[in-house]
């Protein structure tokens, strides 16, 4: 079983895009039972709450569930995932001070660091929608989808690797 945690400022626009985005596309791969998602957030400031409702309807828009509950990152996911993959820059250096720099801990990874597009361009970062309108919603999901993708690939390819 391989496990992906997708991570952003508070579990509740980005990150649970991303993870209800993996459902999907693990699904349509017939992946279910090899990879697990999860998300979480680096802060504590939406705990137990469900995804902004902006978010749900942004996911709605493009035939995507959005759902769960908020939950921060804890020290054990470092054990329990083989991919940590963080939406911003921000996000990543709370990880490494959560992680403490410990090297038995998989490195955080941007998730459109697995976009070609958005490599190419220098945009690494999947903004942080919360402080904007609709469109800002409608964008995000079109940017973690493009990056579930790559990502999707970048595991798949990592586990015939290993295989």
């Amino acid at each position: 079983m391989t496990r992906i945690l997708f991570v952003c400022l508070g579990n509740i626009c980005r990150s649970p895009t991303a993870e209800a985005v993996m459902r999907g596309l693990i699904a349509e791969r017939g992946l279910e039972a090899e990879i697990e998602v999860d998300s979480a957030g680096v802060g504590d400031w939406h705990i137990g709450k469900g995804p902004d409702e902006r978010a749900v309807a942004a996911g709605a828009r493009h035939g995507i569930e959005v759902g769960g509950r908020a939950r921060q990152v804890a020290r054990e996911d470092f054990e329990r995932f083989d991919w940590i993959v963080a939406m911003d820059d921000r996000n990543i250096e709370s990880l490494r001070a959560l992680a403490a720099n410990d090297p038995e801990i998989p490195e955080p990874v941007l998730l459109r660091s697995f976009d070609p597009e958005a490599v190419a361009a220098g945009e690494l970062e999947v903004p942080d929608p919360y402080y904007g309108g609709e469109d800002h919603f409608d964008s995000v999901v079109d940017l973690v989808q493009r990056g579930c993708e790559g990502l999707l690939d970048a595991v798949e390819a990592d586990r015939a690797s290993a295989q």
